[in-house]
């Protein structure tokens, strides 16, 4: 025997609750009197043979064909008190949902003329709230016959169209501005993404309330994931290869990893090996290194592929190929090459 329901009315809110459906599954019999009764911070969609009728606001209300006019008329005037019809009743939260978070999975690569590779990495994190605005259309694009819709069913969609919106408004900041000045515009930038993202919420019946830029910064890239990213070319790979050999090489505290990721921040790539070539320069020689008349920082005057290709931390195809495509001097006795400390120097610097 069916059940009939006298009172419909949504249960305990969690959260994290978007769109709660009554029943979860299947449909409920309803009859003329029957009431609804809707929170303040909600508003109930009446579906039927999946078709959306009537939205009702906050209040108790009583099913009849005076306040329901639109349900009523599509079910027929023909049932009476007792004669029961079928409907879902979707309860919809119309709070805010604040504090949500994004972030950036992968590096944005933006435009930074003149500097390094004339591209820089920027990653960044914050948080942002969106509110139901057309609970219809939230139920009809997204919910479908879902019984609980969750702010988890959607969270991926709305980052990936902040994320969009962040990037393409990059690349239009980028042209006017550079990095260091793009950083220091996150407010400009959380107002540029609001208003580009609020046509994509609306077509879902959503409204995007803010988007907060907690934190925009350079991403530190290691040179083989650049490369990967194919942002490197191979004369550039093997540059950064070097130049952070050569920093470890200096003993420098900074360590390697500060090269390649000043890449990430569009940093200047000559001026970085020159600076970690004068530092190697200007470190003590030890005794037997006088006594030998070997360079600071350990690089012999002459030396083979494959010793150069120990410096450098790349294979000796590598430095081969790069004598072969005339980036590196050398020079060919028989068929072994020899390279100068000088050249290897230019080389680094480019």
């Amino acid at each position: 025997m069916a059940r009939i329901f006298d009172v419909v009315e949504y249960p305990s809110e969690m959260l994290d609750e978007i769109v709660h459906r009554f029943p979860e599954t299947g449909v409920a019999d309803l009859r003329l009197g029957s009431q609804v009764i809707v929170r303040e911070s909600q508003r109930a969609v009446f579906f039927r043979d999946g078709r959306a009728l009537d939205v009702l606001g906050p209040g108790r209300h009583t099913i009849t064909t005076a306040n329901i006019p639109i349900l009523i008329d599509f079910i027929g005037k023909a049932f009476n008190d007792r004669t029961p019809f079928t409907a879902e009743v979707y309860f919809i939260s119309m709070r805010e949902f604040a504090d949500r978070k994004w972030g950036t999975p992968q590096p944005i690569i933006v435009r930074n003329p003149g500097m390094g590779l004339g591209v820089a990495l920027l990653q960044g994190f914050g948080s942002y709230s969106f509110q139901v605005n057309d609970p219809q259309q939230l139920v009809t694009q997204l919910v479908g016959a879902q019984g609980v819709f969750r702010t988890s069913d959607i969270e991926n969609r709305l980052r990936s169209m902040l994320l969009s919106k962040l990037q393409d408004l990059l690349g239009e900041t980028t042209a006017t501005n550079s990095v260091v000045e793009l950083i220091g515009l996150t407010e400009e930038l959380g107002a540029g993404v609001r208003a580009k993202a609020q046509d994509d919420f609306a077509a879902i019946g959503l409204t995007l309330k803010s988007f907060y830029i907690a934190n925009l910064k350079p991403y530190e890239k290691s040179a083989e994931e650049l490369r990967a990213m194919g942002m490197l070319d191979m004369q550039t790979y093997t540059q950064l290869q070097a130049a952070d050999a050569l920093r470890d090489a200096a003993q420098n505290p900074a360590g390697g990893a500060g090269l390649t990721a000043g890449i990430g921040a569009g940093v200047g790539l000559g001026n970085m090996l020159s600076q970690t070539l004068q530092g190697m320069g200007n470190q003590a020689r030890t005794p037997q290194q006088e006594q030998a008349g070997s360079p600071a920082g350990g690089i012999p005057d002459i030396m083979t592929p494959s010793e150069a290709a120990g410096i450098l931390r790349v294979s000796e195809e590598d430095v081969v190929a790069a004598i072969q495509a005339g980036d590196l001097k050398a020079r060919k006795i028989g068929s072994a090459y020899r390279i100068s400390r000088e050249a290897l120097e230019a080389f680094l610097k480019g």
